[in-house]
């Protein structure tokens, strides 16, 4: 869908520099291509005359402040909803929104940036959310190539759509340091960028432990993964029969995500090599993950929690320290996970957080003393010029990812 422009629309009462927001609201509508307009809205009815306004091809975002009568339009069922998100600067928890909008929170000013990118990016390049679960945050996001898609969008629903060639499958996972204030939408450009490279992108939301604990997170991210082998039936007729390579699974992670990445891949290998991945053909999952890609990851969680990297991320994320539950750590760490069983590809940005580069080399070193041989990928860029796709890294990145699924 062709999107040309972006309202930002500040309710009444927030407390945030206006100048700051409409700078910012232009520097990002300007990154994606698309017209940017700031209005501080006075009142609840300006804000909904506002909202009333765009239209499927200007997107939206609602800061909407501390008023009552403007925080209850976040569940007012209007056409408005579909291309509006919400986003609250603060720490407000998961909010209830009308079906079609989406509601981000707690990223601060900076967080602004990431709502109006997922605005535009939603709209422009719509994804399916497909459930794995009943938990609000155990979902997926489905995108396809655009050739692919409109094929399928096509199809009478009772005529199969043929498939020449499977596609080879790129599972996303979004970091954050584990919290619940990120989601994936950080993954929105890369999986877009994926799709049009010829890639599905299976993009995963996951319930992070700060509200769930670290075993619902694991154990999150493990379905997600498995449920790859059901997606046709989960999907309906938006997923045909063989549509997707179950053999050219590359699961990549970012930040926190490629610590979850290296685990779910270690724990795929030690399912197979005990014998518990069920066979395709027998009607089992068997999801095998091709390669794992760790983009800026936290690799090193022991270090990780005595440097307190994040602020003491990682003894929040898991639930203490490895003295007071090692065998957390044991499962979790990639470090204590060597030697993984699965392909690797370890990227990293030199301009990062200098602990994360420290991670990463060592890593590669400990990886290739266990006995395997991980691609290690170091170039200029910053934490996220990883999974930006204008960063000369990531291109790097996919030619690598390109190189080792054989295409």
């Amino acid at each position: 869908m062709n999107v040309d422009a972006v309202l930002v629309v500040a309710g009444p009462g927030l407390v945030a520099d206006p100048d700051l927001l409409a700078g910012l609201t232009a520097g990002e509508a300007a990154g994606l291509g698309v017209a940017g307009e700031f209005v501080a809205a006075v009142d609840a009815a300006q804000v909904r005359r506002l909202l009333d306004g765009p239209g499927p091809q200007r997107a939206a975002v609602l800061l909407p402040g501390p008023d009552p009568a403007v925080r209850a339009l976040l569940v007012q069922d209007a056409d408005w909803s579909r291309w509006t998100v919400h986003y609250d600067l603060d720490d407000t928890g998961p909010q209830p929104v009308a079906a079609g909008s989406v509601h981000l929170y707690g990223r601060g000013v900076w967080g602004l940036a990431w709502a109006i990118r997922h605005a535009v990016q939603r709209l422009r390049r719509p994804a399916r959310r497909i459930g794995y679960g009943r938990h609000p945050q155990q979902w997926g996001e489905l995108r396809l190539p655009p050739a692919v898609a409109d094929r399928i969008a096509a199809a009478l629903a009772d005529r199969p759509v043929p498939v020449s060639r499977p596609l080879p499958v790129a599972v996303l996972l979004h970091g954050g340091f584990w919290r619940s204030v990120w989601a994936a939408d950080l993954m929105d450009a890369m999986a877009i960028d994926l799709a049009d490279r010829g890639y599905a992108t299976w993009n995963l939301e996951y319930r992070r432990p700060d509200r769930h604990g670290w075993a619902a997170t694991t154990a999150d991210v493990a379905t997600g993964l498995a449920v790859l082998a059901r997606l046709p039936a989960l999907a309906g007729g938006g997923v045909p029969a063989g549509l997707l390579d179950l053999d050219r699974i590359a699961v990549l992670g970012h930040s926190a995500g490629g610590q979850l990445a290296l685990r779910a891949a270690a724990d795929t290998a030690a399912d197979t090599a005990a014998g518990r991945n069920g066979s395709r053909d027998v009607g089992g999952d068997g999801v095998r993950v091709a390669l794992a890609v760790s983009l800026a990851g936290v690799l090193d969680l022991v270090e990780g929690q005595r440097r307190q990297v994040g602020t003491g991320a990682v003894a929040a994320a898991l639930g203490g320290t490895p003295t007071e539950i090692g065998q957390v750590y044991a499962a979790s760490d990639p470090m204590a996970r060597l030697p993984v069983g699965v392909p690797q590809l370890i990227v990293q940005g030199a301009g990062d957080d200098l602990d994360l580069i420290d991670f990463n080399r060592r890593y590669v070193a400990a990886a290739r003393a266990a006995g395997e041989d991980p691609g290690w990928l170091e170039q200029p860029g910053d934490h996220f010029s990883v999974i930006d796709p204008a960063a000369p890294i990531w291109k790097a990145t996919v030619t690598e990812l390109d190189r080792r699924l054989g295409r």
